[in-house]
């Protein structure tokens, strides 16, 4: 999880998570929308899907990327956002 307040204009903070195969992808975007519904009541605006190998959940302040193992190595977004201050790393 990456606090982009202060670098970013369009969001507060990125969650980037890896998934190991579409289908992961696709269940962990089903349930990051599922549970964010149930609690806050919010919907995403989603592009991609797991056959992508990206899928974007847009909540506004919060951003979720999640990759494929290999889109995840080329765009490296923990990288492209250093300025950001890192505030959770599970790996």
């Amino acid at each position: 999880m990456l606090d982009l307040r202060g670098v970013s204009d369009f969001t507060d903070c990125f969650v980037i998570a890896t998934g190991s195969s579409d289908r992961l992808l696709d269940s962990l975007a089903t349930n990051v929308k599922e549970e964010i519904k149930k609690a806050y009541d919010y919907n995403a605006l989603v592009e991609g899907n797991g056959q992508t190998g990206w899928v974007i959940l847009d909540y506004s302040y919060v951003v979720v990327h999640l990759f494929s193992e290999e889109l995840r190595e080329y765009y490296q977004l923990e990288t492209l956002w250093q300025e950001g201050k890192v505030i959770l790393s599970v790996q």
